[in-house]
């Protein structure tokens, strides 16, 4: 639960009730919640991409209003950062792991004082913990799309080189040996289970 008063006290009971069967329940801020546009609009470019990582639908990444045994959240304490960004790094960590999580819909309020979040720093600070929970767990999933980035690149350049220059450049070389070597990594990072 956070403490600067954005969450109810009320809906810990609401939570509490979700426990068996799940491994983390999260207070999802629901349609209504008072939340800054900001804040919304990158919550759910930060939602889409962790879904894309984990296969699965993620309601609320940054919510701190979550309940979980000490026993699951000691599992990854090795992977927690020293900020503020945990409840990202134990989400994308636990839907890869095969531990469950459950969206329980909350109301939260406006915070109470100023938010120490900067949009573009801690911005990019999420982006890397999602990019990083992600090459560990399901690695895949971020070296495929940025092989084929390479690897079209490469194709149109040769394209485009073939029919200006009529000849095969070092670029294009480049870009599609690129593309190859990704894949390979993205290949040999995937976790045998």
């Amino acid at each position: 639960m956070d403490g600067d008063g954005q969450h109810q006290p009320a809906d810990i009971p609401k939570l509490l009730a979700q426990c068996e069967g799940y491994h983390m329940i999260v207070g999802e801020r629901a349609k209504g919640s008072k939340l800054r546009f900001h804040r919304n609009a990158a919550n759910l470019f930060y939602h889409l991409l962790a879904s894309y990582v984990t296969r699965f639908k993620v309601k609320d990444l940054t919510s701190g209003f979550r309940v979980l045994s000490r026993s699951d959240a000691l599992r990854f304490i090795d992977l927690l950062p020293n900020t503020f960004s945990y409840p990202t790094t134990l989400t994308l960590a636990f839907l890869p792991s095969g531990l469950t999580i459950k969206y329980v819909p909350i109301q939260s309020l406006y915070r109470a004082g100023q938010s120490k979040i900067s949009l573009l720093t801690d911005g990019i600070r999420f982006l890397l913990i999602i990019t990083k929970i992600a090459t560990l767990f399901s690695p895949f999933r971020i070296f495929l799309p940025v092989s084929m980035f390479f690897f079209f690149a490469g194709l149109a350049n040769y394209v485009h080189t073939y029919f200006t220059q009529h000849r095969f450049t070092n670029m294009s070389v480049f870009l599609l040996t690129t593309a190859v070597i990704i894949f390979m990594l993205g290949l040999v990072s995937e976790p045998r289970y």
